[in-house]
């Protein structure tokens, strides 16, 4: 019992946990299982519910009078046309409420004890707590009996078909009950009936042909005796094996476990059903591996190692135009000035002067990284993006089942959609800090010396000059010393300081590299990592849910 309750809990918390996920269809069985199994548990489980069907001709309403020892279910080669099952009970008390349950109508039910079995109640007492039904043809032409005899199996608790020798082995009751419900073997019983229209040795003959073809439906009796579902041969007319089929009711009846044995049948049943639906093959988890390809991908997808290196040569040049002798630095700047395209450090201030909005100023990163890593991704850059997420997508649902595959997907879909617009702020971000900024305090140090340096230049250029001209008396050799010593004094230091930018500026760019990835990452992880992870997390905890349904 503690087993049949722990499984329906599992279930419950299956269809819970499933949500929208999984088809409505798909669980539409389970639900109805359920409901099924908590009206049967809710009632008397001291009453074993025993159903009789067959079709037309098989004897089945004469084997139910035979077994009752009352003519209570009307005979005859023709059914009435009453679509509504009778019963017979054993000990009536409490069977109420299963009979109500069953569908039976107060004029067709019949108690067993009465004063009619004063000198059987030893004999009776043995099915006391039965209750037998005898049920509609299935085969009936009335289509109501059909689905009378549909309803009642699926609600009793051990279903009897009664097969005459010559439709034994009838495809209609084969293809449409036994096969089906091979799970059920070990709840239900097969009678071979009228064997009194054979011959004697035509009998063995019949009932191990029919145990072949029940063994080919999967109702196979172990060769241990383990659950399967026992063949009997009887006689409605004769009386033979009517005894020793009322003896495996009694003991059907006295174990009290047939009802139970049909829960679980039923839960197997349901849960062979469901498990395309929520078992696998392979692990179910979102691998280091995968994501990490992931992330380095959308790394690449908003440019981080181009903004990097654009950084660095933006770093370097930015140290050269500082570092540099003002000669070089002013005179480039006339050239320029002259020319068609102004220095890249310069055209932003000369777009803004003449009233443009440059890139740079509407991304401060600009100057830096260039225009392919900074603004909105292009649509090559998208494209990467979106397919990196359908790849990553494919990776993880290997071998997930389809409807929870699905889930992922949309899940990974809905984030890819919104990722690009993040992975705009990501670049936007990343570009911020490549922006042209102050320097080390030793790029002014160099500042203020290349403007000493150019003064001493320009004082020996002037004392020269002054000198040849005759204008006053200057030291020839001591303007030569400060003319020469500017010059070569003011380029070398500016070699020298692009010298030491290089380390700094790798590591410059190396920073912006880092931050743009990060950044990418971090928005990644958010919306499609995590919530894929998530959503695997559910599968994981409902796939544990039906291992305990299903007892895996």
């Amino acid at each position: 019992m503690v087993a049949i309750q722990q499984r329906l809990n599992a279930f419950e918390d299956l269809i819970k946990l499933s949500g929208k996920r999984v088809d409505e269809g798909a669980l539409g069985e389970a639900r109805r299982l359920l409901d099924r199994v908590g009206e049967r548990r809710r009632l008397s489980l001291d009453h074993t519910v025993v159903a009789l069907a067959g079709a037309t001709g098989s004897g089945k309403s004469s084997l139910f009078n035979a077994i009752c020892g009352l003519d209570l279910s009307m005979v005859g080669a023709r059914r009435p046309t009453t679509s509504a099952p009778v019963a017979c009970v054993w000990d009536p008390r409490a069977a109420g409420d299963l009979l109500d349950r069953l569908g039976v109508p107060q004029r067709l039910r019949f108690a067993r004890r009465s004063v009619l079995d004063t000198g059987r109640l030893s004999v009776e007492a043995e099915l006391a707590g039965l209750i037998l039904l005898d049920l509609p043809d299935h085969d009936s032409v009335d289509p109501r009996h059909r689905a009378e005899v549909d309803r009642l199996v699926e609600l009793v608790d051990v279903v009897v078909w009664v097969l005459d020798p010559e439709k034994y082995a009838d495809a209609a009751v084969h293809e449409r009950y036994l096969r089906p419900m091979a799970g059920h073997a070990d709840v239900m019983l097969v009678v071979l009936n009228q064997m009194d229209r054979l011959p004697e040795d035509a009998v063995p003959q019949c009932t191990d042909d029919l145990r072949r073809l029940l063994d080919e439906d999967g109702l196979a009796v172990g060769e241990h005796g383990e659950a399967g579902t026992q063949v009997l041969a009887t006689s409605a007319l004769t009386g033979e094996g009517v005894e020793e089929l009322r003896e495996t009711l009694g003991q059907v009846v006295r174990e009290r476990g047939a009802a139970n044995r049909r829960i679980r049948a039923d839960l197997d049943r349901a849960a062979s059903m469901l498990r395309p639906v929520y078992v696998g093959h392979g692990a179910a988890g979102l691998g280091e591996e995968a994501g990490e390809r992931f992330l380095q991908r959308l790394g690449e997808a908003v440019g981080a190692r181009a903004a990097g290196q654009a950084a660095r040569r933006g770093y370097l040049r930015q140290a050269e135009d500082t570092c540099a002798t003002p000669f070089s630095r002013y005179g480039g700047r006339l050239v320029r000035g002259l020319g068609d395209e102004p220095h890249p450090c310069d055209r932003s201030a000369a777009q803004r002067a003449a009233g443009r909005p440059s890139a740079g100023h509407l991304a401060a990163e600009q100057r830096a990284v260039g225009p392919r890593a900074v603004g909105r991704p292009s649509m090559a850059q998208r494209a990467v993006v979106d397919e990196a997420v359908r790849d990553l997508v494919e990776e993880v649902t290997v071998g997930l089942p389809a409807p929870w595959a699905a889930a992922v997907r949309r899940t990974a879909e809905r984030g890819g959609g919104e990722l690009g617009h993040e992975l705009d702020r990501a670049v936007a971000g990343g570009g911020a800090a490549a922006q042209r900024s102050a320097g080390p305090w030793w790029w002014r140090a160099v500042q203020v010396g290349q403007w000493l340096l150019a003064m001493a230049a320009v004082v020996g250029a002037a004392g020269f000059l002054a000198d040849v001209g005759g204008l006053w008396n200057w030291s020839s050799w001591l303007s030569g010393v400060l003319l020469a010593g500017g010059v070569a004094g003011g380029t070398g230091l500016a070699r020298l300081c692009a010298d030491a930018a290089g380390e700094p500026a790798r590591a410059h760019g190396d920073e912006v590299e880092r931050r743009l990835r990060e950044a990418a990452e971090d928005r990644g992880r958010a919306l499609v990592l995590a919530p894929i992870e998530e959503e695997l997390g559910r599968y994981r905890q409902v796939r544990e849910r039906y291992g305990a349904a299903a007892e895996d």
